[in-house]
Formats: C-alpha cells, sequence, structure tokens
C-alpha cells in the first residue's frame, strides 16, 4: 500500500551515520504525542515506504523489524519528514494501541525534577520510573485500547460487549454514570466523585469510538471556542 503521498525511493541527501543508521522519531498524526525513538537502515526505510508500516533496525538484534509485527502494536505510517540536516526521520503515525513495551501508549512517559517543578513531591512522583501515565494524554491511550477492543472482540472483553449490544446500550450506561456522578457530587464525596466521573469519561470515549469520532477532535473543538470567547472560559 506504501505511505501516501510520498515516493517508494528513499532519498538520496539523507546522512546515515557510519553504521548506516539513522535516528527515527515516532509521532502520533492525530494529536502530536511523541511515542518513540528508534533506528533505521536504508533498508528499513525502503520497507516502510513500500508497506506503509514503521520498520526499523534494531542494534541490538543486528536485524530489521517491523513495529508490532509479534504484539500487533503496528504504527501505519501517514507521513516521513526529514530535518534540515538531513540526519534525523520523523514518522507521522497511527499508532495501535501502545507503541513502548511497558504497555504505555508513549516512550516517553517518565519525567525527572526541573526548576519549574510545583513541589518536591510532585517532582519526585514525575521522576518515578512505575508511575502511571498521567494528565490528559491518558484519554488518547484509553481511547486506542478502545478501539483495538472494537477491532478485535477478544472474548471476556466489558468493551467488546458493549459495542456488540450496540449503540442502545452505549447510551443506557452513559446515563447510567452521569447519574452516579450526580448522586457523588451532591453527596460531596470527592474521591467517590473521581471514581464516577472516571466512569462516566471512559464510556463518553466508548461512544466517540462508535461514532469514529476522534478525542482530539473534541479538544479542538474547545479550542476553537476557547480562542473565540476566552471570556466564556474564564
Amino acid at each position: 500500500m506504501g505511505v501516501v503521498g510520498v515516493t517508494t525511493r528513499v532519498p538520496e541527501g539523507l546522512r546515515f551515520d557510519a553504521n548506516g543508521l539513522i535516528p527515527a522519531i515516532a509521532q502520533d498524526a492525530g494529536n502530536g504525542q511523541v511515542l518513540m525513538h528508534a533506528y533505521m537502515n536504508a533498508d528499513a526505510l525502503a520497507r516502510t515506504l513500500e508497506t506503509g508500516l514503521a520498520h526499523y533496525y534494531s542494534r541490538s538484534r543486528q536485524r530489521l523489524w517491523q513495529k508490532g509485527g509479534e504484539s500487533g502494536h503496528v504504527q501505519r505510517v501517514r507521513e516521513i519528514f526529514y530535518d534540515c540536516d538531513a540526519d534525523t526521520l520523523l514518522l507521522k503515525v497511527d499508532q495501535d494501541v501502545a507503541a513502548c513495551h511497558t504497555g504505555n501508549r508513549s516512550c516517553f512517559y517518565r519525567a525527572f525534577p526541573t526548576a519549574g517543578a510545583d513541589s518536591t513531591e510532585a517532582a519526585d512522583r514525575r521522576f518515578d520510573p512505575g508511575a502511571v501515565h498521567a494528565g490528559l494524554g491518558i484519554l488518547a491511550d484509553v481511547y486506542a485500547v478502545i478501539l483495538d477492543r472494537r477491532a478485535a472482540a477478544p472474548e471476556g472483553s466489558y468493551v467488546a460487549s458493549l459495542f456488540a449490544k450496540g449503540r442502545d446500550q452505549i447510551l443506557k450506561k452513559i446515563l447510567e454514570e452521569s447519574a452516579e456522578v450526580l448522586t457523588a457530587s451532591k453527596d460531596g464525596e470527592r474521591q467517590q466523585l473521581i471514581y464516577e466521573m472516571a466512569d462516566l469519561w471512559f464510556h463518553t470515549l466508548v461512544l466517540l469510538a462508535e461514532h469514529e469520532v476522534r478525542p482530539e477532535e473534541i479538544a479542538e473543538e474547545l479550542g476553537r471556542r476557547f480562542g473565540k470567547r476566552k471570556a466564556d472560559y474564564a
């Protein structure tokens, strides 16, 4: 199938290192999240261009490998760019499920404290190698898993069962979870409100997947409104 909009011929101006390798950064084509860093040789790049699926070169195993060839977490390449020095590649990809072997959406899920850290406690939490990916980026991660469950429909999957029962069942769950959120708010139970809101957000992501609407489309709409009417959101 090949990569949309590019030729299958590797550009002659690319600068591979002494080992015949060039760094390659994979970025989510939808939301811009940096997913991973790897290396390509000329064969890996050519194979990527020919198939439309990301292929890399493993320095430790000394061989070509397809991203997701074993896990199923493939990267479908939309575009490939190279930088001003022609010595680094940037792949814009559609990532199935997760790019990182740890199960995180991105390999860049850890941070170390900086001068701008809010507190020592917050900095330590971000630096923890075992820290769970946090922030709104988790919505993209969850959405990716939902899409995977919808496509694969594994036995025993709750998400797959929702899709199998149809849109009315998904809407029913959103109504139920909305009621739970209202109850938690009325009772003033902060932790319960967080728990129930997470359930509600999860089921709304399922509904978005049902309609093939991506979370970043919602973010774009909010950004459009915020840009035009900041006072309404202040």
